[in-house]
């Protein structure tokens, strides 16, 4: 199958430090390539790849100091992508609903992975207007607040199962939290909860310019205790040691979160997860197998006490099972074999008309 896998120019493909979107294309990419499909990825320059590689900017836009307006070269390369539609069975974009009103117009199949929150009131114009639009959630719950829009599948993300391993041996030593830091994302909620388990809190966190006040106002001054350690952003090469020597990934989210792709990160090294429940944490988290769903920072204290009941080789088993790339990459295939279908009974149907 000729697949055209175009993502956001924020970031590189993969990311060289923080970037879940751009992460999840890299594995798909990857593991549809492994499967012997022919991918092109329509990405930023200093992208890597086994695909073909269509290098639509220099660099990431976020490393660009010279770039001001980021919708520019997206919508340069949505009219690039448009150019050369009828050079693959179908078109799998990554960039929310930009592509929406532009692809709806031309014949190749197109579908969209929708990355992010949909609970904004903004969105229910635009997924009105284009209902018949084909989308793919990454959990069931990011459907919840569109339900009118053209939901294909559910296709969870993925990790390949070589890149996070667990540690030989390990004695894990402090508690972790690995994201961003933003109200939603609950680090002042994890330094609580280690706070009240005696247990050590590393964190290792990305800084966007939108929250600096907020880690000056909330977080900053929480960083000064003892009991916390701040290590700063990390890359991938880093996700192993940091996440593999934790006695769990805190993940106390105030906020309907998509997926969380740091939860199978953190399992994949055989890492349990204490993820509040919100979002799509029930989905990814089996409770008592993978880690502890928990309402509340005191019963997430609680669940802390309860971790030597959860075996890390468990845990792995649980992300082999679930969440590798072999397994997004099969269940997307299986989605671009539907949306084909799909085309081809249209095509038929309006031969039949005529």
């Amino acid at each position: 199958m000729r697949i055209a896998q175009i993502a956001p120019l924020h970031e590189a493909v993969p990311p060289k430090l923080y970037g879940g979107t751009e992460r999840v294309v890299s594995y798909l990419t990857e593991a549809l390539v492994e499967q012997g499909h022919d991918v092109t990825l329509f990405a930023s320059g200093d992208s890597q790849t086994s695909a073909k590689l269509e290098a639509f900017w220099p660099q990431a836009l976020r490393l660009d100091p010279t770039i001001r307006d980021v919708m520019a070269p997206h919508m340069l390369l949505l009219e690039e992508v448009r150019r050369r539609a009828d050079e693959f069975d179908v078109l799998h974009f990554h960039i929310d609903y930009y592509p929406f009103s532009l692809f709806a117009r031309q014949p190749v199949p197109f579908l969209t992975t929708m990355h992010g929150r949909l609970d904004l009131p903004e969105l229910q114009p635009v997924f009105n207007t284009f209902s018949d639009v084909p989308v793919v959630s990454i959990s069931d719950n990011q459907r919840q607040p569109l339900l009118q829009a053209n939901w294909l599948q559910t296709v969870y993300h993925g990790l390949p199962e070589n890149v996070l391993t667990p540690i030989p041996n390990v004695e894990p030593g402090y508690l972790a939290f690995l994201g961003r830091v933003s109200p939603e994302k609950g680090l002042d909620r994890a330094i609580h909860i280690a706070g009240q388990a005696g247990m050590k809190l590393k964190v290792a966190a990305k800084i966007d310019k939108a929250d600096r006040a907020y880690y000056e106002e909330v977080i900053k001054p929480l960083m000064a205790l003892p009991h916390v350690e701040y290590i700063g952003e990390i890359g991938e090469a880093e996700k192993r040691e940091f996440l593999g020597n934790a006695h769990a990934l805190v993940f106390p989210i105030d906020w309907p979160e998509p997926f969380g792709l740091v939860m199978i990160e953190a399992m994949a090294c055989g890492t349990p997860v204490i993820a509040f429940k919100r979002g799509s944490v029930p989905e990814v988290i089996e409770n008592g197998v993978s880690g502890f769903v928990v309402e509340d920072e005191i019963s997430a204290v609680a669940a802390v006490k309860r971790l030597s009941q959860l075996p890390r080789a468990t845990v792995r088993k649980a992300f082999e099972a679930r969440f590798s790339s072999k397994v997004m990459a099969r269940n997307y295939v299986a989605t671009y074999e539907e949306l084909l279908r799909q085309k081809r009974r249209t095509v038929l149907r309006e031969v039949n008309a005529s």
